[in-house]
């Protein structure tokens, strides 16, 4: 899955002399929480919500109400924008994506296409696919185990459901929580869903096949 099949777009974008009031007033009209900003058509610089909320110029902290308010409309984008861009181009792997907006502590980027800008990746977006990932909206068995870390050992996960009747909904793999191990073996932790079976079903299936159950459940 690559960035341009689950980006944002069309792109909501603003220019530099765009007063901080109305860059407030679109992001709450367009329910958005970021936006590139745009010169002739080319990317100069990102602008939150967060940048937006918290511009607040102290040198004027002693004016009355209506003068605070004065000078405030008079600050523009410009002023409060991020400069230097992270940006992912639309044939970026999903998973860069999400790599890099976690590793920078980012919500969102530009998504590019050469140097046009063709919409924009959020923490939203990748919510939305780890739901589909995880089929957290399809009924079924969900089931996490510790599994051996060695090859071969998911195709017996695998067969084991699919001779007792079931068809996988989600499959994950990640990393073990104990430190990678459990009572001396190196594991996996294996998350999955299935369907077209019963709970005690599929534990009967999975006894042999994995380290240990750590949880199993309808839902």
């Amino acid at each position: 899955m690559l960035v341009g099949e689950r980006m944002s777009r069309p792109v909501i974008s603003i220019t530099k002399e765009m007063p901080i009031h109305d860059a407030l007033a679109l992001f709450k009209k367009e329910k958005i929480r970021r936006a590139p900003v745009l010169k002739d058509g080319k990317l100069i610089g990102i602008i939150s919500d967060k940048d937006l909320l918290n511009a607040s110029p102290s040198q004027i902290t002693s004016l009355s109400v209506w003068e605070m308010n004065y000078m405030l409309s008079k600050i523009t984008v410009r002023e409060v924008m991020t400069r230097k861009v992270l940006t992912v181009q639309v044939d970026t792997p999903i998973e860069e994506a999400a790599r890099l907006m976690a590793d920078n502590k980012i919500g969102g980027m530009p998504v590019m296409k050469a140097d046009k800008v063709v919409g924009v990746i959020t923490e939203t977006d990748l919510f939305k696919i780890f739901l589909e990932l995880m089929g957290a909206r399809t009924k079924g068995i969900r089931v996490t185990a510790l599994a051996e870390d060695h090859p071969g050992q998911l195709a017996k996960i695998t067969k084991a459901i699919a001779d007792a009747g079931g068809n996988f909904i989600s499959f994950g793999q990640f990393a073990s929580v104990a430190n990678g191990s459990s009572a001396g073996v190196k594991t996996v932790v294996v998350t999955f869903k299935v369907a077209e079976m019963k709970l005690d079903s599929v534990k009967k299936a999975l006894a042999k096949v994995v380290v240990k159950l750590v949880d199993v459940r309808e839902c």
